[in-house]
């Protein structure tokens, strides 16, 4: 069940907060912070993030919970601890990681995506399953749908008055038949002394069909549901049911 880990999350992990602004995620984590707290859920909850990479969702979420941030890369749970000291990271495979303890929210951001198959898709919802208390909620946020899936391409970076990061991304489905889509990267990257490097890296997400999720879902045990956010993505929240009394 080894997993790759990639050179933007490993060799390259401290360019990442000029790839994705810690900034540039206020105003999507103010569609999740409704979903992720319920009635009768404690002032501040506790929430584990499940592929919580650089921390940019938590430096937003951390002030409504405590926070517990897992990712499978020990240099992007670095680079979280230089935005979020406050935090508890943990390292570990969101597909195995058992704390041994509960959450009253678990949040699973885009990091879902590198989940290609239906085994690790499920592995990943069980762990989240076991991590949520009775009562509890999980939030999975995938990029992509099986049944709304278009290519595109993106674009983006910034500069920290030191270093400058400027990239192009390339998201297209070469096998509509399978479970993958296919995401380019290409990064220029401009060190201290002005030196310009190019890095490129294929990454495959998991690409499922919204039936799976709700299926794969149930059968760890969740009540979920579908939601669509002002994006046009589909979310899915789900409960852990309490036992009956």
């Amino acid at each position: 069940m080894a997993q790759r880990q990639h050179k933007l999350y490993t060799k390259m992990s401290s360019w990442f907060h000029l790839l994705t602004p810690p900034a540039e995620y206020a105003e999507e984590v103010e569609i999740y912070l409704p979903l992720l707290k319920r009635p009768g859920f404690p002032k501040r909850p506790t929430l584990l993030e499940l592929g919580s990479g650089g921390g940019n969702n938590a430096s937003h979420l951390k002030r409504h919970f405590r926070m517990t941030l897992s990712d499978l890369s020990r240099e992007m749970l670095a680079v979280s601890r230089t935005l979020n000291p406050e935090c508890e990271h943990v390292q570990g495979d969101m597909r195995t990681l058992r704390l041994g303890r509960t959450f009253d929210a678990v949040f699973v951001h885009d990091a879902v995506e590198y989940m290609t198959t239906e085994i690790d898709l499920r592995a990943a919802m069980e762990t989240a399953f076991l991590h949520c208390k009775p009562g509890g909620i999980a939030l999975f946020t995938p990029d992509h749908m099986k049944e709304t899936f278009k290519p595109s391409t993106d674009h983006g970076g910034s500069d920290d008055g030191m270093r400058g990061l400027r990239y192009p991304e390339w998201t297209y489905d070469p096998d509509p038949a399978d479970t993958v889509c296919t995401v380019e990267f290409a990064c220029l990257l401009r060190d201290e002394r002005g030196k310009i490097r190019v890095e490129h890296e294929r990454h495959l997400f998991g690409l499922f069909p919204e039936r799976t999720w709700m299926r794969l879902l149930h059968q760890v045990g969740f009540q979920s549901r579908a939601l669509t956010d002002r994006y046009g993505r589909r979310l899915f929240l789900a409960v852990r049911p309490k036992p009956e009394p």
